[in-house]
Parts: C-alpha cells; sequence; structure tokens
C-alpha cells in the first residue's frame, strides 16, 4: 500500500467523493422514506434496509475503481457469506454501509458510512462519515487524525466524574449487574448513540471520555479505533492490547478521549472481571 503525501491525498480526495455520492444517491433519499417492506430483520435487535444493500453495492463497486483487485469485506455481503471474513487476514477494503441502521430504519440520526482498508489484520486507513451533516473524519496511521482535513487532537469533557457512554444491550444478565454495580457509580452515565460512526467522534471532540463495546465487529471499529488512536486517545481491548479487524470471533473494546482515562477504566473493568 503506497503512503506518500501525494498517493494520500488522491485516496482521501476519490474517497470522499464516493462517500458524498452514495449518500446523495442513495442513504439520504432513503432517511425517512423506507417502506415497511424494505426493512428486515436481520437478527435479534437488528436490522438491515434496502439502503444499506445499495449503499454497499455502491461503495463496493466504487472502491473497486480506486484499487482495482482489493479485496472487499462489507457488512451484508458477509453477513450472507462468512467465508468473506477470511478476507480480514490479508489486506482488504472494509465497508458499514449505513452504521446505525436502527436509528435509520427508526427515521432518526445519527447513522455514518464507515469505511477502512486493513493490512493483514491491522487498519492503515479509515474514514468515518456523517452523511446528514457532512462531517468527515479521516486517518492514516502514523498520520494524525483530521476533521474535515482540519488535524484534531482528542480531548477529555473536563466533567468531574467522566462522562461514559455505557451500552448494557449486548452484555448477558451477570455482566450487566457488575457493570452497574463497580462501573457505574464512577462515571456519569449517558446513552449511546447506537452508532459507532458518532461515538468515535463523541469520544475525540470532548463530549464522552470513555465508552465500552462488547461487540467489536469490523466494520463497526476498525476506522473509528484508528481515527481515536491517532487523534491521541485511546481505543484498544479490554486488556490493553491493539485491536485487529481479524479477531471477528473476540468481544470486548474500550474507547477514551486520553490513555489516563483508558488505564483507569481498564484497571477497574479487570478488578471487576477478577471478583475484586
Amino acid at each position: 500500500m503506497n503512503n506518500t503525501a501525494q498517493d494520500i491525498s488522491s485516496l482521501d480526495t476519490a474517497v470522499a467523493e464516493l462517500l458524498r455520492d452514495v449518500s446523495q444517491k442513495i442513504v439520504l433519499p432513503r432517511f425517512r422514506s423506507l417502506a415497511p417492506d424494505q426493512i428486515e430483520n436481520k437478527a435479534a435487535d437488528d436490522v438491515v434496509t434496502i439502503a444499506d444493500t445499495e449503499a454497499e453495492d455502491m461503495l463496493a463497486e466504487g472502491l473497486g475503481k480506486i484499487i482495482p483487485g482489493l479485496p472487499i469485506v462489507g457488512e451484508e455481503a458477509a453477513h450472507a457469506d462468512p467465508a468473506i471474513l477470511d478476507r480480514l487476514t490479508s489486506s482488504c477494503w472494509i465497508i458499514d454501509p449505513i452504521d446505525g441502521t436502527n436509528n435509520f430504519a427508526s427515521g432518526k440520526e445519527p447513522f455514518g458510512i464507515l469505511i477502512a482498508m486493513a493490512d493483514h489484520g491491522v487498519t492503515q486507513t479509515g474514514w468515518i462519515y456523517d452523511p446528514v451533516s457532512g462531517r468527515l473524519c479521516t486517518a492514516h496511521q502514523g498520520k494524525g487524525a483530521f476533521i474535515n482535513g482540519e488535524r484534531v487532537t482528542a480531548r477529555s469533557s473536563g466533567h468531574s466524574p467522566p462522562v461514559a457512554a455505557i451500552s448494557l444491550v449486548f452484555m448477558d444478565d451477570a455482566q450487566r449487574e457488575a457493570t452497574k454495580q463497580h462501573i457505574a457509580p464512577h462515571y456519569s452515565l449517558v446513552d449511546i448513540p447506537r452508532c459507532a460512526a458518532e461515538q468515535y467522534p463523541r469520544l475525540g471532540l470532548g463530549i464522552n471520555d470513555v465508552s465500552i463495546f462488547e461487540r467489536t465487529l469490523a466494520w463497526d471499529h476498525a476506522a473509528g479505533v484508528l481515527w481515536l488512536n491517532e487523534a491521541g486517545g485511546k481505543a484498544a481491548r479490554m486488556d490493553g492490547t491493539a485491536y485487529r479487524v481479524d479477531e471477528h470471533g473476540r468481544t470486548g473494546l474500550i474507547g477514551a478521549a486520553t490513555p489516563e482515562l483508558f488505564d483507569e477504566l481498564a484497571a477497574r473493568m479487570a478488578a471487576m472481571e477478577n471478583g475484586f
């Protein structure tokens, strides 16, 4: 994968144009205009819409033109054929055509489009696009994090106790009760947006300080983890090890506005797991 300044600029321009094109032609026209038969239950508490499948097809076609031959891992394609996940072990594109589909299908924000490029399990580049506001978060490994072309540095909210966006939805009963008892009292809890394309920017922009993610699928987290880390925050596994996109069977991830906030929450989580 090329990484010169010219290559990066050209890649960013091409992907940004594709994101805007897909948003204008498919995503936004479908927003609040879906018919009941254009929304399907994919799994418990998880839906897919015609906009997801159409957007993924257009994104895949466009990315195939940007870098011909690079394998593609799309959320909906992988749902239909889990063997596609094997591509995550090599070089590939990763697509979440509409992140926050439950919100989108309900006619509310936030939702976004996530694209990443990974090489042998490690994310190299990432784009997080909000079709409604036009906010585009970009990151390239070792090159920093940007919003609409301006470099950003992650910052905490400054609140005491820190602001924590923690979802209890995907935890089992024991995890949920333990979290309520041992984690929640040390933080100011807020609702999660149910959209990684919104949650990661919130962690970098001083809105939320920490967040716990139970499910860590590549299309949800590849771009966001890279962007937050490049901004100077920290996103990693509960034990501090780096997030890899090819560990698709693994759960648990912490995102934090600063490494110190990460360490504090990770220590509390470890103590909880070990029964204090």
